[in-house]
């Protein structure tokens, strides 16, 4: 794909959830010309457009496919990390999850201009273009957790309180409504300029300002006002450390030219560590039997006339929060419930019916790093450095056998298959359960905090320590939210739309 100039006044690096929403607002604002570059290709398929699809986009040409450094609290076990790599991101790739985060924690975040009276219009502005709704046609699995923390009624599970059943998704009409679909597309009818399967090696500075970016062909596309670095919480440290801007003794080990010392970069990095139970039963949950045979059968015409059934299942359906101790506290776990057979044995397709269910710290107190060294990227996720987050997890992990034991299933019920209440029931045995299978929710977050002091980002989203440079997506968030990052992350290219539109003149 190709474009009309090599100049435009902004140049967005990465069209996933956040950098569309930017790209969106400058050209509602009409702040100048807008160029968004993606690495990957363009969102077209019927893998990214039915929610099922999910099962074999990650992993695939279009994930980044990234991997964690060994981590030490695991044995040394690498971790996937599967990132959008095509229009819309991570949003065209996820299991389409909405949720904002509980109220207080963006006011943990401590940030002038973040809190949560801030950013509450902005959830409800993003909303009217993505509409989250109800799943339609979830499996009575799903359904039947509703009642399991009390009366929710039909409304989502909240993690501002303990509670169970259907997630929200953001889907229209049984097929993906991805940032893309919501922001790009619209904004490309506006004038938006749009590059796909570029590459961003690094950006290019004149006296410390940001003038353009430099893509891994050695064309460049100059920017007169500013760049934006929307390139996730991985893509866009490592764009900034091959560009001279971080910690400089870990440039100058890498053979990198400084061009700012920024000590923030690549730092502060968290996830929602996670692990899991499987169940297995003749009736249960979806999966390859003989018994399902004519329910897959007609899977194809069922969701192209309707959009229903397994095929527009975006897998995780339902879910809870609540407390690990049960001790009236705040939820500070996540369930997310799958009603597939699936992900167990090393295995994407496992035969058998059954179903999956998992728990996440909301908000872990580990951090990790995302470094440049001379062997190439390394991602350190730093799970469980701190171990109040394994003893959440295993306090949680046995709250949710509970909780699953106690869910009216009937006749879709199934028994443990793994690890199996026979193998692991002492919180030993637990703990060594996490230690051996646990990975995390994939929202990686924080890389590039905002806030004052040693922060390298500014509340108003500018990159310290040069000019002409802005950062908008996952990266900037000082913490964690408490679910699903998908929303916040769209949140934030919101507000930088406005941010960047007023800042850069």
């Amino acid at each position: 794909m190709m474009v009309a100039s090599s100049t435009f006044d902004f140049v967005i690096v990465g069209a996933g959830a956040a950098g569309c929403a930017v790209a969106s607002g400058l050209i509602d604002r009409k702040a100048g010309s807008v160029l968004i570059v993606e690495a990957g290709p363009p969102d077209s398929g019927m893998l990214v457009t039915a929610p099922l699809g999910l099962v074999w986009l990650m992993g695939g040409k279009r994930d980044w496919k990234y991997r964690s450094a060994p981590q030490s609290a695991l044995g040394g076990r690498r971790l996937k990390i599967p990132r959008g790599r095509m229009l819309g991101g991570s949003s065209s790739i996820n299991s389409m999850v909405w949720f904002r985060g509980r109220r207080d924690d963006f006011d943990n975040w401590d940030v002038d201009g973040w809190r949560w009276s801030d950013v509450e219009p902005a959830f409800q502005a993003i909303e009217e273009r993505m509409r989250p709704s109800r799943l339609a046609d979830p499996h009575p699995l799903s359904e039947a957790l509703q009642s399991v923390l009390g009366n929710n009624g039909t409304a989502p599970p909240t993690p501002e309180y303990e509670s169970a059943g259907i997630f929200h998704f953001n889907m229209r009409r049984g097929r993906r409504w991805s940032a893309a679909d919501a922001f790009l597309r619209p904004a490309r009818a506006g004038g938006l300029e749009v590059l796909t399967d570029r590459q961003v090696d690094h950006i290019e500075f004149v006296d410390r300002k940001a003038s353009a970016i430099v893509l891994s062909d050695g064309s460049t596309i100059r920017a007169r006002k500013g760049i934006v670095l929307s390139a996730g919480s991985i893509g866009s440290p490592e764009i900034l450390l091959r560009s001279g801007v971080g910690p400089a003794d870990d440039l100058e080990s890498a053979c990198i030219r400084v061009v700012a010392d920024a000590d923030g970069v690549g730092r502060n990095l968290q996830d929602h560590p996670a692990v899991g139970i499987h169940y297995v039963g003749a009736r249960s949950g979806y999966g390859p039997t003989v018994r399902q045979v004519p329910l897959w059968v007609a899977a194809p015409f069922r969701y192209l006339t309707s959009g229903t059934g397994p095929i527009g299942s975006p897998t995780v359906e339902a879910g809870a929060f609540f407390n690990a101790r049960n001790d009236g506290g705040p939820p500070d776990i996540q369930v997310h419930f799958l009603p597939f057979m699936m992900g167990w044995r090393n295995r994407l397709i496992v035969p058998g019916s059954g179903y999956f269910s998992d728990v996440c710290v909301c908000r872990p107190r580990s951090r990790g790093s995302v470094r440049l060294t001379n062997r190439g990227l390394e991602i350190d996720l730093g799970l469980f450095t701190d171990p109040a987050d394994l003893d959440l997890l295993v306090a949680g992990f046995r709250r949710l056998r509970q909780l699953m034991e106690e869910a009216p299933f009937g006749s879709y019920r199934g028994l443990e298959a793994f690890p199996g209440v026979d193998k692991v029931r002492s919180d030993e045995e637990i703990r060594q359960h996490v230690l051996d299978t646990a990975g995390t929710a994939y929202h990686p977050v924080g890389t590039l905090r905002m806030g004052e002091g040693p922060a390298p980002v500014t509340p108003r989203l500018a990159m310290k320590g040069v000019s002409g440079l802005w950062v908008a997506d996952a990266s900037v968030m000082p913490q964690l939210t408490s679910a699903n990052t998908n929303a916040p992350s769209i949140m934030i290219g919101h507000r930088a739309a406005g941010m960047i539109a007023e800042d850069a003149g």
